[in-house]
């Protein structure tokens, strides 16, 4: 399966004490390059988070940004203190009688003493913080790698087509390389007639065999040609793997792009010159493809 190195993924959980927001963004990369931002008391989780991206992700410039809305009410406890406001509501009731006051003694008058209740902030364990974000992380995971997956089917899908072209060039340069030689043979005999015919002399077949083995050698591409398709082959091979495979594309890409180098140095002729700028178009085009794929 092929995946591309584009992709997004939000997730986000929310329960008593939290609502997360986790979003990933990836683009291409020769490496595994993760950047994680998020709030300075989540940093002792930077490593569980990456190691979970990387399991599923091998390459790629990966960013991902967490916000963090922590629920405060959650995580205060507030108590009467009783033992203080026994105190205070004895000695009320002493002043009542003692003074004969008739006014009845009311909540209010309770809860405005300032230590008869007491507000105490709860420190959160890290485990509840990432009983938060892993829920977030793995949704934010599954998204970007649906997307990645689509991505690099549509990657695939291209690049298939363009070894088609490529095919379909080299198959016209093998019509025209054998003509290549003939032609040669023709011209250079009609030159030397010419020449020779002045001298009344007559063409010296023998030698002339000799000089068109020695330019038929020089301007063959057979291997190269038999060397493409090998390698077209082996690219239809590779798109088949389940595992990452952009870097053995890269180096098949480089091989195709030597090898039609140099069928455009042996051969001389006009026409297959323009077929090689064909070729040439054709590879740029699935490396430029290649370097998004994981």
């Amino acid at each position: 399966m092929i995946y591309s190195m584009t992709g997004f993924g939000r997730g986000e959980f929310s329960n008593d004490a939290f609502d997360i927001t986790l979003e990933i963004k990836s683009v291409n990369n020769r490496y595994c390059d993760i950047i994680v931002k998020m709030p300075k008391k989540l940093n002792v989780f930077e490593d569980r988070i990456k190691s979970a991206i990387k399991e599923k992700l091998s390459r790629g410039r990966i960013d991902v940004y967490i916000n963090l809305d922590e629920k405060s009410y959650d995580n205060y406890e507030v108590q009467a203190n009783y033992d203080v406001l026994d105190k205070y509501v004895n000695v009320y009731r002493e002043i009542k009688a003692r003074y004969e006051i008739s006014e009845p003694l009311t909540l209010g008058m309770v809860t405005r003493i300032q230590e008869g209740i007491d507000v105490s902030y709860l420190e959160r364990g890290e485990e509840e913080y990432w009983e938060a974000i892993e829920p977030a992380l793995q949704i934010a995971i599954d998204k970007i790698m649906t997307m990645r997956e689509l991505e690099g089917k549509k990657l695939m899908e291209d690049i298939i087509e363009k070894t088609e072209n490529i095919k379909r060039i080299l198959s016209k340069i093998e019509e025209l390389s054998p003509q290549i030689l003939e032609a040669y043979r023709n011209k250079t005999k009609e030159r030397i007639s010419e020449l020779l015919k002045e001298m009344n002399a007559e063409v010296d077949e023998v030698r002339l065999a000799n000089e068109l083995a020695i330019y038929a050698d020089k301007t063959n591409i057979n291997e190269e040609i038999v060397r493409i398709y090998s390698h077209l082959a082996q690219i239809h091979s590779i798109l088949k793997a389940q595992e990452p495979i952009g870097r053995k594309l890269d180096f098949l890409i480089q091989e195709l792009n030597r090898e039609v180098n140099t069928i455009g140095s042996k051969s001389p002729d006009i026409d297959i010159s323009n077929l090689v700028i064909e070729l040439k178009s054709e590879i740029e085009q699935i490396r430029e493809q290649i370097q998004n794929i994981e």
